[in-house]
């Protein structure tokens, strides 16, 4: 079989892709999809770059097949503002200066879009140690964490769950 048919909800949308069974999500989402807001740095997981949500849970997708996806919601860095406006994280990241190169913003949006969902009132350390499973060659990590602090009080102003 050179080719196989899955069907996923990207970003809201019903999205119909033939890949080859082996193709990861992260280059189906790139390739296919033509969502390149997903980025792929290490290709072993351990750089979080790649990060997705997967029914609304962090994925690696560099470590996923595409086909391990079929029937899966998945949401991109690209899917994350709300109604076309930027979610508050999004906000406290430009606002902080939390990002530089931009390379490895996507997997840490992502990433804390979803843990900010469970932890609308996290300390530093929690923040710290979420953040450890993404590396970042640029920032010094302290504008990011003070950039999910803002945006965890964002979120409460706002009613955000």
């Amino acid at each position: 079989m050179d080719t196989i048919r899955i069907a996923l909800t990207v970003n809201g949308e019903p999205v119909e892709l033939t890949v080859p069974p082996r193709r990861l999500l992260s280059d189906a989402l790139r390739e296919e999809a033509g969502l390149t807001g997903t980025h792929v740095g290490c290709e072993h997981g351990v750089c979080g770059a790649c990060t997705v949500l997967v029914d609304g849970r962090p994925a690696r997708s560099c470590l996923m097949f595409a086909a391990q996806a079929d029937g899966a919601a998945i949401t991109t860095v690209e899917g994350l503002a709300r109604d076309g406006r930027p979610t508050a994280l999004q906000r406290a990241f430009a606002e902080e200066h939390a990002l530089q190169c931009g390379f490895c913003t996507p997997g840490i949006l992502t990433t804390f879009e979803a843990w900010l969902d469970d932890h609308p009132e996290p300390e530093d350390a929690e923040i710290r140690e979420v953040l450890s499973g993404n590396l970042c060659r640029c920032t010094g990590y302290q504008n990011i964490v003070r950039a999910v602090r803002k945006a965890a009080a964002l979120r409460r102003e706002e009613g955000v769950p």
